[in-house]
């Protein structure tokens, strides 16, 4: 998925539709964050860019008190509803460069495949300065790679993306270089004890499936509808000719820092 500046309010157009087919974390993520930073009943969490709760049961069920800031109004709501049973959850709906949050207040601020969207120069300074002492900042993100086993489906599908979206290319596998460029920026913000973690997944979809998660991308849902449906047609029918079934590869990578 290309990362367009500008397109974050897309998603929560199609917040419920983002909520079923966008993933969880896996379990290893949460352990290795609690590891670096107990979280427990006495401590403030803040998520950045809740979006449909995929990362939020985890660090709610630690019996922490958790806060979240996200732009989207249907998304706020979707979740205020989903963690209903939580009295320590809340949701404020704003842009986090817009939160007016007290510093020195968070144990742990974490954000899943969502902080690209915060300028840098902003989103990090502001994350220091609401972190206690010693608080953490988690960012995660979950990045889907072509379907590397089957090379003759990905070369059909690529076809039908250079007729609807030209510009769009698939690019190289997420990997350790770029989690270790990536969790490098917390240092030029005062952060200390830098360091990241890279897991790896499979998910496989029908072809149904899979034009409902790309529906969930900014960059697809701003094409036109009915060229959208047409679009989403011929790469039904692709995956229907090779079997059915297309298989993502997952990069999750995690980077954790810590102001002193």
């Amino acid at each position: 998925m290309q990362i367009i500046k500008g397109l974050e309010w897309t998603f929560d157009t199609v917040a419920g539709q983002y909520e079923k087919m966008r993933p969880e974390y896996v379990s290893e993520l949460y352990e290795d964050i609690f590891r670096y930073k107990q979280i427990d009943q006495t401590s403030h969490a803040l998520e950045v860019g809740i979006g449909g709760g995929q990362a939020t049961l985890p660090i709610l069920k630690t019996g922490c008190k958790v806060t979240a800031v996200e732009y989207g109004k249907n998304f706020s709501q979707l979740c205020r509803h989903k963690f209903r049973e939580f009295p320590d959850f809340s949701v404020v709906t704003s842009k986090f460069e817009d939160f007016a949050g007290a510093g020195n207040s968070y144990d742990l601020i974490y954000s899943a495949s969502a902080f690209h969207w915060v300028p840098e120069e902003t989103g990090y300074p502001k994350v220091f300065d609401l972190l206690k002492s010693g608080g953490v900042f988690a960012r995660f993100a979950n990045h889907p790679y072509m379907d590397k086993s089957r090379e003759e489906l990905h070369q059909a599908l690529q076809k039908i993306y250079d007729v609807y979206m030209p510009n769009s290319t698939e690019g190289s596998e997420y990997g350790e270089k770029e989690a270790e460029s990536r969790a490098e920026i917390a240092g030029k913000y005062g952060f200390t004890d830098i360091g990241y973690k890279i897991y790896h997944r499979t998910r496989s979809f029908t072809a149904k499936e899979y034009t409902a998660l790309l529906g969930t991308y900014s960059d697809h849902m701003v094409i036109e509808e009915e060229t959208r449906k047409m679009f989403f047609s011929e790469i039904e029918e692709v995956i229907n000719r090779f079997g059915g079934q297309i298989t993502l590869y997952d990069t999750i990578d995690l980077q954790l820092a810590r102001k002193p």
